[in-house]
């Protein structure tokens, strides 16, 4: 049973442009499905997690990452009484305008990015959802309702200041109330990725041989999970023990969630989804216990894991990757593709044309990222 406060498809705030309504879709499971048939959902399959695509099939890369985050997220929805549709699709999305080899490829882009506005990957997914993605007849994007925009743009809180260019270009047309929470749907999206990462960063920092179960078994949570798996199954065999402990931590985190949520949801006395717009708060959070935990994990993945030495060895190679290829196609556009060719006429600035440059970097996979710099670099 749906509660007062989640997000309703029938009374929903509609789409930019206006479009005859499935018989037996709703709006927000169009949206979904638009976002799962978008190219750029299609490349996340060759984006980096944490690891490069090439260094391994078992790793996670950012499209398994978003369909764990869309399965917690629907979980938690559907504990909530929130609606799973629109859970589902801000989930799916939340990671569309991630750059090549991850957060450092980001890093990098923002950097060269500076005296044209910067690179944000939150704004660069709205971005390509309301203009990159050309494919349909009657309009540039995906034609997302209002709804899933805003859980795009802002599921992890209010976007206030001086905004990223990306998102102050399509706000200026389509206000999505920056300055407020967005729905509750959208704050289970959030928590959802960091349940997700949490989660799976243990298990691929074990696959790597970053750690091992000894090193992890100090940290809260974690070993009280594998104390549970060693006193039910003695003796199991060492990756159905992994499995089986990591799992466990997968729903300390979920149950806290729900639990944690469920007494904020109430306490707020919201009646209907703008009450928890404007009530100035997150309503989906984890209990402050597990969130001082879930400090400890992420500074031992930190240390561990994101600046192990493999690792920033990596960042630094593909790091000139990006550092080689921006000023490249900056100073000869005509270098990107020939579909690229018409939007870069309209360019009359420099800072039009370093914005066509950075959709197209940003667009890239891994595995083409490097592809392209081998060949137009010859390294």
């Amino acid at each position: 049973m749906r509660a007062p406060y989640a997000s309703d498809p029938m009374t929903a705030k509609g789409r930019r442009v206006t479009e005859e309504e499935s018989g037996f879709r709703s709006s927000f499971q169009r949206d979904r499905d638009r976002i799962i048939h978008a190219s750029a959902f299609r490349r996340l399959k060759h984006k980096t997690q944490v690891f490069v695509e090439h260094e391994g099939d078992y790793f996670r890369t950012r499209l398994t990452h978003s369909i764990e985050v869309a399965q917690v997220a629907r979980t938690i929805a559907g504990a909530l009484g929130l609606n799973q549709e629109l859970t589902e699709g801000v989930a799916l999305a939340h990671d569309l305008g991630h750059t090549p080899f991850g957060h450092t490829g980001e890093d990098a882009l923002d950097a060269l990015m500076a005296p044209y506005g910067g690179f944000d990957h939150n704004a660069q997914a709205v971005r390509i959802v309301t203009s990159i993605e050309r494919h349909y007849a009657e309009f540039d994007g995906l034609n997302l309702t209002w709804e899933t925009l805003e859980g795009i743009a802002k599921h992890n809180g209010p976007v206030v200041g001086d905004l990223p260019y990306a998102l102050a270009d399509y706000n200026a047309v389509h206000d999505l109330e920056l300055h407020t929470h967005a729905s509750a749907e959208a704050q289970v999206a959030a928590l959802s990725d960091d349940i997700a990462y949490n989660n799976h960063d243990l298990h691929d920092g074990l696959r790597a041989g970053l750690f091992d179960e000894d090193a992890i078994c100090a940290l809260p949570i974690v070993g009280a999970a594998f104390a549970k798996v060693d006193a039910a199954y003695p003796g199991l065999e060492p990756i159905r023990r992994r499995h089986e402990a990591l799992r466990r931590v997968f729903g300390v985190m979920v149950s806290d969630v729900i639990d944690t949520s469920t007494a904020l949801l109430q306490a707020s006395g919201a009646k209907n989804v703008a009450d928890i717009r404007h009530y100035g708060a997150p309503v989906v959070r984890f209990s402050d216990g597990l969130w001082q935990d879930l400090k400890v994990i992420r500074e031992f993945l930190f240390t561990r894991m994101y600046r192990a030495p493999s690792v920033v060895k990596m960042r630094e190679e593909v790091t000139v990757v990006v550092h080689d290829l921006f000023p490249l196609f900056l100073s000869n556009p005509m270098l990107l593709p020939e579909r690229w060719h018409e939007d870069l006429k309209n360019c009359e600035t420099e800072t039009a044309v370093a914005r066509k440059v950075s959709d197209y970097i940003s667009g890239m996979t891994d595995r083409f990222a490097l592809q392209e710099h081998a060949r137009l670099m010859g390294k």
